[in-house]
């Protein structure tokens, strides 16, 4: 026949296991607590669209540019390119120029 065990050993053996299920429990949380949750990524503002303003550019054969003109001045642009090409040997040609408008800055013209 097993022996009865005295209820000082039961005592000590719950108290053990109740123990071991509380170390359990803080090496759980201490384990959660110690992974770092993921920064959140954060959305820029919009910002406005930029504009741009298009001009015409006379470039050379070394892309140089020689001149700039205002996008209603084409015909102007197209014969000073044609006015240096024959002064000399180089290629001169007309090209569009897109430059962004900055607000704040005044225009040349006014």
């Amino acid at each position: 026949m097993a022996k009865k065990k005295t209820t000082k050993q039961t005592t000590k053996k719950v108290a053990e296991e109740t123990a071991e299920k509380v170390a359990k429990k803080a090496t759980k949380k201490a384990v959660k607590k110690a992974t770092k949750k993921k920064a959140v990524k954060r959305k820029k503002k919009a910002s406005d669209p930029t504009r741009y303003r298009l001009i015409w550019g006379v470039y050379s054969s070394s892309m140089r540019e020689e001149a700039r003109f205002d996008y209603d001045r084409r015909e102007d642009a197209d014969k000073k390119a044609e006015q240096l090409k024959a002064k000399g040997k180089k290629i001169y040609w007309v090209q569009p120029i897109k430059e962004p408008i900055v607000p704040g800055e005044d225009d040349e013209d006014e």
